[in-house]
């Protein structure tokens, strides 16, 4: 059985990004455990869990909770430049990174669009 919003595309793309953040940030050193590794992760996530948690609802609370998960994105990215900042990831990882992200937020900003009408 698969639930309707497993078939949004935004949402697996975002399922393929919060895999690409979790072999990333394990080479972040152990002192960013929880810090900036637990921050970014619990970021990318919460764009899935918030697709996920509003996809059933009325198109208010699901506008509501892609608007969240456009934040949780926004906040990735903030998280990418710390990292590369200091060092933990390298420029073509974050460059490729942000491509993804900005490919999801493109979609996340037209679901919405789409929502409000």
């Amino acid at each position: 059985m698969i639930f309707k919003f497993e078939e949004l595309v935004v949402y697996q793309k975002s399922l393929d990004i919060i895999d690409r953040i979790y072999d990333v940030t394990e080479k972040f050193p152990s002192n960013e455990n929880f810090i900036l590794r637990s921050q970014l992760l619990r970021a990318v996530n919460s764009i899935a869990l918030n697709i996920a948690e509003g996809a059933n609802s009325t198109n208010n609370i699901f506008s509501n909770h892609v608007r969240i998960a456009s934040d949780s994105l926004k906040e990735c990215i903030v998280c990418l430049t710390i990292a590369k900042r200091r060092g933990y990831i390298l420029n073509n990882e974050e460059d490729s990174l942000r491509n993804d992200f900005l490919v999801i937020a493109k979609m996340l900003t037209n679901l919405k669009k789409y929502l409000n009408k």
